[in-house]
């Protein structure tokens, strides 16, 4: 049973202009926190007057493009996430949990270890067929039927695919001194020291993937109320679920090709987005972005002040915010579906 308590749709502007002033907040700090913290004044600077300091040096040649990173990433795993849940009717789908970032890392580990080059472009290739794959085996599972017992066995059909990929992955790590070398840090998920040159090959993928979902979550309305209600609506069942793999697969993929697998972000934004918006996916989808980049950005600056002088990788601050958020959802009663 969905909840009767939604906001009224003239909130949801509003809601949305919230998160826009949020995310630009999160951008903010992430480029004035870190191991030298920066007053907001000379980040505004630095940014718009084109200061000439130290500090200016700082935040347009290392912070900047790690907050777009951050920007970027979070955006497309927040959407992806949603879509995900809103394919399955899975309140637990999410590209992390159920193998897609797995698969992704899988095919990065697969082109390394096989053909022993690690190149952007082919690795945004790999990371893209990976993610496809686990998709669209996850979504083709989980559009067997919406029951409590189906999306159990879905959860922990994802779950099981993601365990698998991720020994794989491990095993190939393990054979072979470039994977590890390729591979060990990038596996954590972190928006620090990445190749910021690979976004010229990620922002085209990412900017399809947000407009296939933003068009893809006004038939996610009709394909809540069941499929033949769907069709007998007007609404290409088939044809919805095919964009709805392409656009998970580019987002997810894309996002982990850069950054690595970053887990629970695609869990934690969408139930955010549902809290604040209801189940009306026009909204639901593109808010589950926004607050999947505010999450993943704070996450990086928190990362760099607990742990200071050093600094711990976003991967790992956001498993710490994703566990109990996973526990408190699966402990609802209400759990069936979406």
């Amino acid at each position: 049973m969905r909840s009767t308590s939604r906001p009224p749709a003239a909130a949801l502007p509003a809601i949305a202009g919230a998160l826009l002033a949020g995310t630009g907040l999160a951008v903010l700090l992430s480029l004035a926190l870190g191991s030298k913290a920066i007053p907001l004044g000379e980040v505004l600077r630095a940014l718009f007057a084109g200061t000439d300091s130290d500090n200016a040096t700082v935040i347009t040649s290392q912070r900047l493009p790690r907050t777009l990173l951050g920007l970027a990433a979070g955006l497309a795993i927040g959407m992806a996430g949603a879509l995900m849940q809103g394919h399955t009717r899975n309140p637990l789908a999410d590209p992390g949990l159920f193998g897609v970032n797995a698969g992704a890392a899988f095919g990065v580990a697969c082109l390394v270890f096989g053909l022993g080059v690690a190149t952007p472009a082919l690795m945004v290739v790999a990371a893209l067929l990976g993610a496809g794959s686990v998709a669209s085996l996850v979504l083709l599972l989980g559009l067997r039927g919406v029951s409590g017992g189906s999306l159990v066995r879905l959860a922990i059909v994802g779950t099981a695919l993601q365990a698998l990929l991720t020994a794989l992955t491990s095993a190939l790590i393990l054979l072979d001194k470039e994977t590890l070398d390729v591979l060990r840090f990038w596996e954590v998920g972190a928006l620090a020291d990445r190749d910021y040159g690979m976004a010229a090959w990620i922002a085209p993928f990412m900017l399809a993937g947000c407009v296939l979902a933003a068009a893809n979550a006004f038939s996610l309305n009709a394909l809540g109320l069941g499929e033949e209600v769907a069709q007998s609506l007007g609404t290409r069942v088939r044809t919805t679920r095919i964009v709805g793999v392409a656009t998970i697969t580019l987002l997810a993929g894309s996002a982990t090709a850069i950054c690595g697998p970053v887990a629970f972000l695609g869990l934690v934004a969408p139930h955010a987005a549902r809290v604040l918006a209801g189940h009306d996916q026009r909204w639901l989808v593109p808010l589950a972005g926004l607050i999947g980049a505010i999450v993943l950005l704070v996450a990086d600056t928190l990362g760099r002040i607990v742990a200071h002088p050093g600094e711990l990788e976003a991967g790992i601050v956001m498993a710490a915010i994703g566990a109990p958020v996973l526990l408190a959802i699966t402990r609802r009663r209400r759990l069936a579906a979406l």
